[in-house]
């Protein structure tokens, strides 16, 4: 049976992802956590807002703002 795309990040915990959000903010940060509604636990997270960057140690993102997750590692 083919891996599911949730599969994908599951195998990318400890690395860096990044997180496509529905307001058009992007984050990249180190992957902790997430679970099947792709609600995601960052470490070490910057977040890429369209008057600059901010930095934050620990970010939880609610799986239904998000428009894609990818690690950002291959």
């Amino acid at each position: 049976m083919p891996d599911r795309p949730i599969d994908a990040l599951d195998k990318a915990k400890g690395k860096r992802v990044l997180v496509k959000l529905k307001n058009g903010e992007e984050i990249t940060g180190t992957l902790r956590a997430l679970d099947l509604h792709l609600n995601i636990w960052l470490d070490d997270a910057e977040i890429q807002r369209e008057n600059g960057k901010l930095k934050v140690d620990r970010i939880l993102i609610r799986g239904d703002t998000i428009v894609y997750a990818t690690p950002s590692e291959v």
